[in-house]
């Protein structure tokens, strides 16, 4: 108990330090590569993903997944990344070498598809590298550069959403 609550305040420190020393140097260039981080407990349709990028005209090799499982036993047999809370240290810091790739690797996009305030998933979002973040909303909106408030299973709406924006903004 006391090891969890100490975790969840180092976490708090690290995303409150991060996004504080964030510096936003957006590029108006087209989206050559997106990063998407998700809860797979709550949503893990990997063929809507697939589907936005051929939408956008991009191939699949140009996308990362990093999901977040319960526990690391449960770990489906895939290629995508999967981190659970052992991948972090009692005092928040992150002990996984694949969160550390996806993190240190430059996106032009990258999509936080959670709506729950799970302080990893904001870690590893606050951190990353990603010229353009992404997100639903939750509570932690200094997060995202935008935000498309809707529920994760409304996939249609989100791509939609998504593209129109992305069109606007001289993305696409």
């Amino acid at each position: 108990m006391f090891f969890k609550q100490l975790r969840s305040l180092s976490l708090q420190k690290n995303i409150t330090l991060v996004l504080k020393s964030r510096f936003k140097n957006f590029k108006s260039s087209k989206v050559k590569s997106i990063g998407v981080i998700f809860d797979y407990e709550s949503y893990h349709n990997y063929d809507f993903f697939r589907s936005l990028i051929s939408d956008i005209g991009l191939t699949n090799n140009k996308i990362q997944f990093i999901a977040m499982l319960d526990l690391e036993k449960n770990k489906p047999n895939s290629w995508d990344v999967f981190f659970s809370l052992e991948s972090f240290d009692w005092l928040g810091r992150i002990k996984s070498v694949d969160i550390e790739e996806f993190i240190n690797q430059p996106f032009d996009v990258l999509i936080s598809y959670y709506k729950t305030n799970q302080l990893e998933l904001n870690l590893i979002t606050a951190r990353s590298k990603a010229n353009f973040k992404i997100g639903l909303t939750n509570d932690e909106h200094r997060l995202y550069d935008f935000i498309i408030d809707i529920e994760p299973k409304d996939t249609d709406i989100f791509k939609i959403e998504l593209t129109k924006y992305l069109t606007q903004l001289n993305r696409l």
